[in-house]
């Protein structure tokens, strides 16, 4: 029997407090929100800003999730009119676009080269082909696939100035796998400019804090639970410490379904089509604030390649992260600071 599931890759511990707007009061307790964006659940909670008041707090996340709808105008990659639903459907037609979108595409053709194209922005056609939001799933055919791989490749994409061409008409952007970072590290930048000095903000798998957990006149890290995978109850394996970090996890557990007893997961081989194989279920990364994108990019791409590869980069680049296997086991570098439970 099919069936899809979905799960929460990031538990935040302590964190949804809700209290409401009011009179312009100090508080102790942090301001939390939440909307939708993104085909995920935002969250941001205030927990403190210079001279703090609800009213003030409210009004900042307010304009952050302004932002987040303003992101989506421009990256979704089904909501017509976006800038990259109008190069999806350019044919090959130069698309004039904003420049943040931009700035998107061009941290994703960055990863895309980098990694020679285990994680790669053209990969839409593809996606398209895997619809995990339908009530009865269904595994594409052989063929559609390989047609579907043949419009991949970074280097298909041209950018001159704010207009982006794509020198093959049938190819196609999602730029699902960076754009959530890059919308956190800019969320955050503008808390920060509205006075916030201590808040959390999720994004589905993204999660950005600015400075420490403001509370009861007192200044303690973050803490960021990671989810135990397949979790029906939303349990955790440990917890990471975050002060002016983002902690990433990307997990093949976040959208799947089953057929015929095989399990297909949403992180996509471009060279293949079909889900990733891989030993390892869940990667999370931890870095400084502000490079929440560059992590998004990097947990797919330690994903797809196996945690024997993914912990030797890691290593080698000095990495804070830890990994979630198939069989059960953890794997982590010292600087994760993973606290298991």
């Amino acid at each position: 029997m099919k069936r899809i599931q979905r799960a929460v890759l990031l538990s935040l511990t302590a964190l949804f407090i809700i209290t409401q707007a009011g009179c312009a009061r100090k508080t102790q307790e942090p301001v939390v929100r939440q909307s939708f964006y993104f085909d995920t659940v935002c969250s941001i909670a205030v927990y403190d800003m210079a001279e703090m008041d609800e009213e003030k707090a409210n009004a900042a996340i307010d304009e952050a999730f302004q932002l987040c709808s303003h992101y989506e105008s421009l990256l979704s990659r089904t909501k017509e009119g976006t800038d990259i639903y109008r190069i999806n459907q350019a044919q090959g037609a130069p698309v004039e676009c904003d420049p943040e979108t931009i700035r998107v595409i061009e941290k994703g053709l960055y990863y895309s080269e980098l990694s020679g194209g285990v994680f790669d922005i053209t990969i839409g056609k593809v996606s398209d082909l895997w619809d995990f939001h339908a009530e009865e799933p269904e595994v594409p055919s052989e063929e559609a696939l390989q047609e579907a791989c043949a419009t991949v490749g970074w280097e298909k994409v041209q950018i001159e100035g704010n207009t982006v061409t794509l020198t093959d008409p049938h190819t196609h952007l999602d730029l699902g796998g960076i754009a959530k970072g890059y919308i956190a590290d800019r969320v955050g930048e503008n808390l920060m400019e509205n006075g916030v000095t201590s808040a959390i903000i999720s994004l589905g798998g993204n999660v950005s804090c600015i400075g420490d957990k403001h509370e009861d006149g007192q200044e303690t890290p973050f803490k960021i639970g990671v989810e135990k995978p397949y979790s029906q109850e939303s349990e955790i394996v440990g917890i990471v410490e975050a002060s002016d970090e983002t902690v990433v996890t990307s997990g093949v557990y976040q959208r799947y379904f089953e057929e015929d007893g095989v399990q297909y997961h949403h992180i996509l081989n471009a060279a293949t089509g079909y889900p990733a194989q891989t030993d390892i279920v869940g990667v999370t990364l931890k870095a400084p604030k502000g490079e929440s994108a560059d992590c998004d990019a990097l947990a797919t791409i330690y994903l797809i390649l196996g945690s024997e590869k993914a912990m030797a980069l890691a290593k080698e680049n000095d990495e804070a992260i830890f990994l979630i296997l198939s069989d059960g086991s953890f794997m982590s570098t010292e600087a994760m600071g993973f606290e298991a439970k």
